[in-house]
């Protein structure tokens, strides 16, 4: 069973004010990206906020970012035009993991899901680590699909 994050927690829409706190998080999760240009960060993350059907999570204890995940509702022309949904960079700070924190802003975030009405919500992972899995497993989501995926030379 997962922990309950404590009563301190709290998840909300990222805001423009919450890039620093994001950079921060996404280093934890992939720590040999470059660093973004202050100037293309702001741009981008602009970006982000204004796209429909985007919404970007961020999870505090107290006024510490500690977790992230991003939602993407996309509209269908299949299953009677029900959107589906995708969660990417899911990630909580190294020194707040084991907390709840992630599974926490995951559920937030199915919950927005079905609120849309979308009939799933997708998540993709690389981590082949075995907790990273059952952790996904135990905030819903099943491996009974295959992924592929492509990169840009």
């Amino acid at each position: 069973m997962r922990p309950v994050p404590d009563q301190n927690f709290a998840i909300r829409h990222a805001a423009p004010s919450d890039l620093p706190g994001l950079t921060t998080l996404y280093r934890h999760l992939n720590p040999t990206d470059p660093l973004l240009d202050e100037a293309v960060a702001q741009e981008r993350f602009s970006a982000i906020l204004a796209q429909p059907g985007m919404t970007l999570f961020i999870g505090f204890a107290g006024d510490l970012a500690t977790a992230t995940a991003t939602l993407i509702v996309v509209p269908n022309l299949t299953r009677g035009a029900a959107s589906y949904a995708l969660i990417e960079n899911v990630v909580t700070h190294a020194d707040h993991r084991r907390h709840g924190y992630a599974g926490a802003v995951i559920g937030h975030a199915v919950t927005e899901a079905w609120k849309a009405g979308c009939y799933k919500v997708m998540l993709l992972t690389g981590s082949k680590n075995p907790a990273t899995l059952r952790f996904y497993e135990n905030c819903g989501f099943i491996s009974d699909k295959t992924g592929y995926q492509i990169r840009r030379p």
